[in-house]
């Protein structure tokens, strides 16, 4: 935007990815490359010649949004204005590396962003600007992810052209009231416990899409679970058993309601829709 000169833009360095391997630009560095920005790409920024390199910028702001390291304090310190970060959720509620996915995991309705400015603890600081966003009933990690991407890039334009118009945002202490914290996400989580409820396993599946994605046994099949909803119907089936399976879904019993799975991928496959799976599976149906 008129009036910001970006002086270098600072990514992870590039990883291996996908089957192949092959190492991968972020996404963060593809733009920074195609706008001709200067690209660094630190291990971490507690090296005394990383800090220095940066130091020599002469920083007057530091903008971080899921940088996923984190900044010394020596670094914090260096920006004449200091350091924000565009955070996914309505502090204190969410602080962490996985505020999304906690969220829908938790059923919450609402969530947003929040441009705080950064201090030492984890998503303390004091916030300049949030902005809230209705979670919908069939948001996933990646749709949600995505709209709290474009409302955290308007945000921080809004923050930014009133720092440029001289117009100073009061910085508003996070309360010390509903603070909880949005833990790194860890493969072990996605695998299904059918003795959960449906509502809370429909939210799993939502949240862990598109990573690292729900799984569970159907059968004699272990599968990735990409969509599923909870039906309003009970059973007395046990937990795990199938209910029913034919083009609309598959019908599994669990500790409180029946699952309706929409979506799988078998192990090595594709995503496909329940009815594609049938096709090769049409024991499910004979024996549900």
């Amino acid at each position: 935007m008129p009036g910001i000169d970006i002086v270098a833009v600072y990514t992870q360095p590039d990883r291996p990815a996908g089957r192949g391997r092959k190492l991968a630009l972020s996404p963060i560095k593809q733009a920074a490359i195609a706008s001709g920005y200067a690209i660094e790409q630190p291990e971490t920024l507690k090296s005394t010649d990383v800090q220095s390199r940066l130091r020599a910028f002469g920083l007057d702001l530091l903008i971080v949004v899921a940088y996923g390291l984190i900044l010394p304090r020596k670094v914090l310190a260096m920006p004449r204005i200091g350091c924000w970060n565009v955070h996914a959720s309505l502090l204190p509620r969410w602080r962490g590396a996985a505020p999304i996915q906690r969220a829908i995991l938790a059923g919450d309705s609402e969530t947003g962003v929040c441009v705080m400015q950064m201090e030492a603890g984890l998503d303390t600081g004091p916030v300049l600007l949030r902005r809230a966003l209705p979670i919908a009933d069939d948001d996933t990690g990646g749709t949600l992810h995505d709209k709290l991407a474009a409302l955290g890039a308007m945000a921080l334009r809004d923050t930014l052209q009133s720092l440029l118009d001289g117009q100073t945002r009061a910085l508003q202490p996070q309360s010390d009231q509903g603070i909880t914290y949005a833990h790194k996400l860890d493969k072990g989580e996605a695998r299904i416990d059918w003795t959960d409820s449906a509502i809370a396993i429909e939210r799993k599946v939502r949240a862990f899409n598109p990573w690292p994605i729900a799984e569970a046994d159907i059968g004699s099949d272990r599968l990735r679970i990409w969509s599923a909803l909870a039906l309003r119907s009970r059973t007395e089936r046990a937990p795990g058993s199938v209910i029913s399976a034919d083009k609309t879904g598959i019908d599994v019993a669990t500790g409180d309601g029946v699952l309706r799975i929409r979506e799988v991928q078998r192990a090595g496959g594709r995503r496909i829709s329940v009815g594609d799976y049938l096709n090769a599976r049409p024991d499910l149906m004979r024996t549900s």
